[in-house]
């Protein structure tokens, strides 16, 4: 693996042995790092949102699996 950092990105190389799915995950991942570095919350307000949205898919879908 080689990464390597340039003024505007960060470039990272894999050998072609690794599998797509992990490759994916990765990226994925990295993503999420990238989206989210741009926030500044407290992790307990992004457990608040997540439960919020749970509940709420819950209550709409629960008829689904609930007979």
């Amino acid at each position: 693996m080689i990464i390597e950092r340039t003024n505007k990105e960060i470039i990272i190389r894999l050998s072609a042995n690794v599998k797509i799915d992990d490759i994916q995950a990765f990226i994925n991942y990295a993503r999420y790092l990238e989206i989210t570095s741009q926030f500044n919350i407290e992790q307990n307000e992004v457990d608040k949102l997540a439960n919020e949205i749970n509940d709420s898919w819950w209550t709409e879908n629960k008829d689904q699996y609930i007979k």
